[in-house]
């Protein structure tokens, strides 16, 4: 599943391909990914519009189009977005594509169909990312700030870091990397850590987010086509049962908030 790194990676590809092209025609191939928009709505409004900027906010990307208008996709569990020679050559999975002059473009590829494509003003998308919370990797994402927000939380320490209205972007497999870094129990009451705790949780959440964002850049084609472990280390994420290496313990497994928790025993209190 795309997370923040996988999705920030996708955008740096395509943004070397996509800035300043001119869409020539636009195809929705499946209707349920524009819903409620209509497809005609959609086709007809981006047609001859420029591609000003590719954007990533939390896990959506936007891409800026002339005329103050945006199309916003959200990739979901097994979307993809990237640029090609010659879209009349596209896959079975392809859900919507951008044309571009002599047939370059960017096809939405989704074997699961699940992903979204919208079209927004410019207006309606000040009000879509209106309750997020600050970048993990951006200036505004303080130890300071961090450690206000945590301490107004009662929420345990994994689920505070996946409350996107706190922290945008960060998912199940590196929230749980970050609480293994910083040595954290994932079920600890967020609020109860002690302020170098906290600020060692802030420094997990950005060291961890560089790391996977850089590896992600240089590895990434897609979901499924590269796993997070061939260059960026998951001690316990999907690690169930089997040992930490850093003290040998089991790794455990827990639900939390609908999904799956790992975590150790040993290293994580």
């Amino acid at each position: 599943m795309p997370e923040l790194p996988e999705v920030e990676a996708v955008c740096r590809k395509l943004r070397d391909e996509a800035f300043g092209q001119c869409i020539r025609s636009a195809r929705i191939l499946r209707l349920g990914i524009v819903h409620p928009q209509s497809v005609d709505q959609v086709e007809q409004s981006v047609a001859g519009r420029r591609i000003l900027a590719v954007e990533r906010r939390a896990k959506n990307i936007f891409l800026r189009l002339s005329g103050d208008v945006a199309i916003r996709i959200h990739l979901r569990m097994t979307g993809n977005l990237y640029a090609v020679p010659d879209v009349r050559f596209h896959p079975p999975s392809t859900r919507a594509y951008l044309e571009f002059p002599s047939h370059r473009g960017i096809l939405f590829t989704d074997p699961r169909a699940l992903g979204k494509l919208h079209l927004h003003t410019t207006q309606e998308v000040e009000g879509i990312l209106a309750n997020l919370g600050p970048e993990p990797l951006s200036n505004e994402f303080t130890a300071e700030w961090f450690y206000a927000e945590a301490k107004r939380s009662r929420l345990p320490a994994k689920l505070f870091l996946m409350d996107q209205r706190r922290i945008a972007g960060l998912g199940n497999i590196y929230a749980a990397e970050v609480l293994f870094r910083a040595r954290i129990h994932p079920g600890r009451v967020v609020s109860r850590l002690s302020r170098p705790r906290l600020f060692a949780l802030h420094a997990a959440v950005v060291q961890v987010l560089q790391e996977a964002v850089e590896s992600a850049c240089h590895a990434y084609s897609g979901p499924g086509h590269f796993g997070e472990a061939e260059s960026f280390s998951c001690f316990v994420y999907d690690r169930e049962d089997r040992p930490c290496q850093v003290c040998g313990r089991k790794i455990r497994r827990i639900p939390q908030g609908g999904r799956s928790t790992y975590y150790c025993p040993g290293c994580q209190r």
